[in-house]
């Protein structure tokens, strides 16, 4: 059996789908990744997994379209000559026009995940409206053979049916994200306290407005001042296009001293290991990789009662639920930990707990190749899944 993972980035291939591919490749699957060139790194790791690497160009957040029928044709191209069995697509133009692509390939299984929606389902201009009637057109279509869609929450599937993306032809599964590593995102202790040491909060993410990052520094500049001792990390690569943060509004968040900038980097362990408590703000997520990895390092987490984030944090348990796109409710979620410090170990041991017992990799990843399984033309294809024991 052949099974192609098709993705926007060769390295969140690596890093979010590693344990589902080296399952895969356990089990006797022969696994080839296809994305867009630009990663050596991870395209190193991803054979060294075992997978083969593919690439085409894509332009993830351009409104081409002579660009994206050229990155439909490339995928078409790829398919018809690996001739897999299952095509497995995450983010959302690779599910667009992979699930497209597969289906005039011939390719047996067709299988999508909605890992988020993107900025063309926020609608609140003309131009996000207008992207969102061709968004929904545009995933009808590339949904209408697919064999089965994963939803990553109750919201996203509930907003798809209600657009009629999905339909009762449609074979529905629920996935926890594609989960944590919990043995290599591993408890880890927590920093010195004040007065021995700063408190630390970290929010981990792409540089996107939609994550909440404007209302984090209008958070972090009301509690710097009450709190010098605390300390509000931002980690994550830059974007462009759409819904970026601009350079000069970050730059005007480290010279005000509100937000210090750590860049992007490809192992974020240390970073969450200095820490004391996540954050992420955002707007809507399908289920968040970068809080899950936190909880399973034993941190607990403020997010904001939205599509996913409401997925991972039990307000109260192991951490605070703020209201989105409210910097005083934010503020105030972060503050309870301000003057109750030491709610992070109780907090924090929660969040492992639930990392574990709910979004583990392996369990995700096993839970995946069932579902696909159930609904797969020729079951008899699939190796037995104690082949890998």
């Amino acid at each position: 059996m052949k099974f192609c993972l098709l993705s926007n980035q060769l390295r969140s291939m690596a890093i979010f789908w590693r344990v589902l591919i080296t399952t895969l490749v356990a089990r006797k699957i022969n696994v080839i990744c296809i994305a867009p060139p630009g990663d050596a790194d991870s395209a190193q790791a991803l054979e060294k997994m075992g997978a083969k690497v593919f690439k085409f160009s894509l332009d993830r957040k351009g409104l081409n379209p002579a660009r994206d029928m050229a990155s439909i044709m490339a995928i078409f191209r790829l398919l018809k000559k690996e001739r897999p069995d299952i095509l497995f697509a995450t983010t959302i133009k690779p599910v667009i026009y992979g699930c497209m692509a597969a289906h005039y390939a011939g390719v047996p299984g067709i299988f999508a995940t909605i890992t988020g929606l993107g900025y063309a389902f926020e609608a609140d201009s003309i131009l996000k409206k207008a992207l969102n009637h061709a968004s929904v057109l545009l995933y009808r279509t590339a949904l209408y053979n697919a064999n089965g869609v994963f939803f990553q929450n109750q919201d996203d599937e509930r907003l798809f049916r209600e657009r009629h993306i999905i339909t009762s032809r449609n074979k529905v599964f629920r996935t926890r994200g594609t989960g944590v590593d919990t043995q290599r995102f591993a408890q880890a202790p927590f920093p010195p306290l004040p007065p021995d040491g700063e408190f630390v909060f970290l929010l981990t993410g792409r540089l996107l407005m939609a994550k909440g990052l404007e209302e984090y520094a209008s958070a972090a500049a009301r509690l710097k001042h009450k709190y010098p001792f605390a300390k509000f990390r931002l980690l994550g690569p830059p974007e462009h296009g759409p819904g970026h943060v601009p350079a000069d509004m970050l730059t005007r968040w480290q010279e005000d001293g509100s937000i210090e900038y750590l860049g992007e980097c490809r192992d974020v362990r240390p970073y969450i290991a200095a820490s004391h408590v996540a954050v992420l703000p955002s707007w809507r997520e399908g289920v968040p990789t970068a809080i899950m990895e936190a909880m399973s390092m034993g941190r607990p987490c403020v997010v904001t009662d939205v599509p996913g984030c409401r997925e991972v944090v039990k307000n109260g348990e192991n951490g605070w639920i703020a209201s989105p796109k409210d910097a005083a409710s934010l503020a105030d979620a972060m503050e309870k930990f301000l003057l109750d410090p030491s709610s992070i170990y109780v907090m924090g041991q929660k969040s492992r707990q639930l990392a574990v017992d709910k979004f583990d990799a392996d369990k995700v990843a096993d839970g995946i190749i069932r579902d696909m399984q159930s609904v797969f033309p020729d079951r008899k294809k699939w190796p037995d899944p104690g082949s890998d024991k």
